[in-house]
């Protein structure tokens, strides 16, 4: 199945909500998470297949040179694809593109492989990409 990707794309909060229970292993929350990007986010990428949200990244931003990944996601149906790696590849052209000089993440610690081998994050204490 192909994968899309979309920054800033349009999602369904009970779709969003449904992932993050998902990935976070907790019942679905009612949360407005369409508000919630738009007003705090510089953007945030959506992987779908056939239309389905598949998978889903959050850069929040200070507003000026330093970005946040926050819930990266991807669907337990979709993973081991590659999706969360290229959910953050895009993340990270995008605080590129707006000129942000640093991408802060800090995850757990069975997360090391990824975000550190896979993403390409150095270690410190918040792990980060200079930009």
């Amino acid at each position: 199945m192909t994968i899309t990707y979309e920054w800033r794309g349009r999602f369904e909060n009970d779709a969003l909500n449904a992932l993050h229970a998902e990935g976070f292993g907790h019942a679905p929350l009612q949360d407005d998470w369409w508000a919630q990007v738009n007003r705090h986010s510089l953007g945030w990428v959506c992987a779908r297949e056939n239309g389905e949200l598949a998978g889903f990244v959050n850069v929040a931003w200070d507003g000026g040179v330093h970005a946040f990944i926050l819930d990266t996601l991807v669907a337990e149906r979709c993973r081991r694809r590659g999706i969360g790696t290229e959910l953050v590849a895009v993340a990270v052209k995008q605080a590129r593109a707006a000129k942000c000089e640093w991408l802060h993440v800090d995850f757990d610690d069975e997360l090391t492989g990824f975000y550190l081998s896979a993403c390409g994050f150095r270690p410190t204490k918040a792990g980060l990409i200079a930009l």
